[in-house]
């Protein structure tokens, strides 16, 4: 049985790091998205929405929050939330089409 494809929102938030910046911990955690061939992302300002096989998001999401430890924090908090659904497939830019269809006007 083929994996189902989920759109998940990350969010890696490194603490302890001496400065208020995160933008190089960002680009650091986005070069792990980058590396997959089977994962979409898009950069967002308050996180990474990805689309791809469930099993492969979890471990993007493993070593996106390493990234942080690696480059010397001290404390990382990583949010992860998961849209997943077995009646029909899921995309990033089904789920902008899908408001737009409602909400013509909204700038998305």
């Amino acid at each position: 049985m083929k994996e189902r494809r989920v759109v998940a929102e990350i969010s890696v938030v490194p603490l302890g790091t001496g400065s208020a910046s995160v933008s190089d911990y960002v680009v650091s955690c986005l070069d792990v998205v980058a590396a997959s061939k089977t994962v979409k992302y898009c950069l967002t300002s308050m996180g990474t929405i990805v689309e791809g096989p469930l099993g492969e998001v979890l471990e993007i999401t493993r070593r996106m929050h390493e990234v942080p430890f690696n480059r010397g924090a001290l404390r990382v908090i990583t949010t992860l939330k998961i849209d997943d659904r077995a009646d029909k497939k899921l995309s990033i830019q089904g789920k902008l089409d899908s408001v737009r269809k409602k909400r013509p006007q909204i700038r998305l």
